[in-house]
């Protein structure tokens, strides 16, 4: 398979099979090496994006903008192979899991040195866990749940309810992970940005954990303005409307062409369409249904992506009305997906029943949330004892989102939809850059809202944890039954009872309803005929040193 995207290869996905169908790999893998390119970058590479990043910390923003900035600058001790979608060398060069799957002992890669100028070393590693199983009450608080907590469950505040027991240096390029239960999914969350290794000179000098920094209506630190890792990418400078990164002199890896790189927001799909027909970008990501015909009309490259997201209405069930198991599946009866798939989403994206995209393990074939049926979607909201007080529904302005590309539309559609069957809907748009995602996964007055989640590790537990793991202020649930599911099934090795408990789980979320699945959504990159090859991947592990560009 392929690594990246031909131009011969137009309107084509980009496939990465086997991740998709959540292949494991071997606990033992053979180390890889990459060549360094023939010369020095000496390309400049401009590419179009839909919103700016909130914040440069890859462990405490998980918006997909920060990420995509902080995939060039930051690595991991894995990476997601393009070929297979298994778990690959990056950071770390093989490692081994112990008989009795509580520990996994990875060996570093030697010689690689921080764009700070710091070794990096296992205790580097060290730093970093340590760091991440500390973050406190109080940071976490500001943040919805946090990839470390969807992924470990808890923090050093409450050990006894963590997977994670801690990490040992073994050696200056040896260092060994301990959990305190089996957790399957633990190498393919470890290609996940949010596992990515900063320096920890810069993170001390940043003050990473001092979030006092204003950033699109929230904190940061000082550190997430300026990351510092072992990427293809050092960063240089980041503005209000574009990311300037250059090529790192002394990566380990593939350098590629591109010696400057920067990432400009177009906040509007038919500003990055011009800036594209006009030569003032490359390219851009997240094509909108009204780009397409422009963009064959020029002939300009179009770029889709295997689908590997899902977008979703929230409900918050600190709103008394939502507390009833009836009026949310009412809700969920009242929503016509193709009616709201159609005329907004990339074709061949499918309306969703359930919270996992279809190739992965644990996807549930019939579904199981209600289908439209707005007659009785009326008789429950009737039976309810709703009163008509005003419901609030938040909604993004100013973002176009790889799994939600027009939300103000989508938000248009869905509300009319919930006001037929009687709902009182109080609309409330916010702009994205004012702490958007901060209101909606945290505790608020929200009734309803519009989101999504991309996938970064073909896991059932990448979506399903962080989404309905705990309590959230997202949604506003207890569900203690469902929470012990959860933490079972992500221990479980992966066969066929790991598969049945994660349909289970589906089949109990389609019976309560917390949240609603719309779609599982295509996107698409648009590319300049300057570009050969450009590494699409379901997951967005999508870096430019792998981009390849033909003049």
């Amino acid at each position: 398979m392929a690594r990246g995207i031909r131009r011969r290869d137009l309107l084509q996905a980009a496939a990465v099979t086997a991740l998709l169908a959540g292949c494991t790999p071997s606990p033992q893998p053979k180390p890889t090496t990459t060549a360094s390119a023939a010369s020095a970058p000496n390309q400049s590479f401009t590419f179009g994006t839909p919103a700016s990043p909130i914040g440069l910390d890859p462990a405490l923003t998980a918006d997909i903008e920060s990420w995509r900035v902080t995939r060039q600058v930051l690595e991991g001790l894995l990476t997601t192979d393009p070929e297979t979608g298994a778990p690959a060398p990056a950071l770390a060069t093989q490692w081994t899991q112990s008989s009795d799957l509580l520990s996994y002992t990875f060996t570093l890669r030697q010689g690689v040195r921080f764009h700070d100028g710091t070794p990096f070393t296992a205790a580097a590693v060290k730093a970093n866990f340590d760091r991440w199983f500390n973050f406190s009450p109080a940071l976490r608080a500001t943040r919805g749940v946090l990839p470390f907590t969807a992924t470990f469950q808890a923090h050093s505040d409450a050990p006894q309810l963590s997977l994670y027991k801690g990490c040992t240096v073994l050696s200056d390029y040896k260092v060994r992970l301990d959990l305190t239960s089996p957790l399957t999914g633990l190498l393919q969350a470890l290609t996940a940005p949010a596992f990515a290794i900063s320096s920890p000179t810069a993170l001390k000098a940043g003050s990473a954990d001092v979030e006092d920094q204003p950033s699109s209506g929230t904190k940061i630190s000082r550190y997430a303005q300026h990351p510092v890792g072992t990427g293809p990418f050092r960063f240089k400078e980041w503005t209000s409307d574009r990311v300037l990164l250059e090529a790192s002199p002394d990566y380990w890896g593939t350098r590629g062409q591109i010696a400057q790189l920067a990432l400009v927001v177009y906040d509007q799909a038919q500003n990055r369409l011009e800036a594209l027909v006009e030569g003032t970008i490359d390219g851009y990501d997240a094509v909108t249904l009204d780009n397409i015909e422009t963009l064959v009309r020029k002939g300009l490259q179009i770029v889709r992506r295997d689908p590997f997201s899902v977008m979703y209405l929230g409900m918050n069930q600190t709103v008394p009305i939502l507390q009833n198991d009836n009026v949310r599946l009412a809700i969920a009866s009242a929503i016509n997906k193709s009616a709201l798939i159609t005329p907004f989403f990339l074709e061949d994206t499918k309306p969703a029943a359930q919270f996992l995209p279809p190739k992965l393990n644990g996807f549930n074939q019939a579904g199981g949330f209600p289908s439209f049926d707005p007659e009785k979607s009326k008789r429950l909201i009737a039976q309810s004892g709703y009163g008509g007080e005003p419901l609030k529904f938040y909604y993004p302005l100013d973002i176009t989102h790889l799994y939600l590309p027009s939300p103000e539309k989508v938000y248009a559609e869905l509300s009319a939809q919930l006001t037929l069957v009687g709902l009182n809907i109080q609309p409330v748009p916010i702009a994205w850059t004012d702490g958007y995602l901060e209101k909606v996964t945290t505790s608020g007055d929200h009734a309803f809202h519009l989101l999504g989640r991309y996938g970064t590790y073909a896991d059932p537990d990448d979506f399903l944890a962080p989404l309905f793991g705990s309590k959230n202020g997202e949604f506003g649930f207890f569900d203690a039954q469902l929470f012990t599911k959860l933490g079972r099934a992500r221990g479980l090795p992966d066969g066929n009872d790991r598969t049945q408990a994660y349909q289970n789980i589906n089949s109990q979320l389609a019976s309560t309803a917390p949240a609603i699945p719309i779609a599982f959504p295509i996107s698409a990159v648009a590319l300049s005929n300057r570009v050969d090859t450009y590494p699409t991947s379901p997951v967005l592990n999508e870096t430019f040193n792998h981009v390849v560009l033909t003049s």
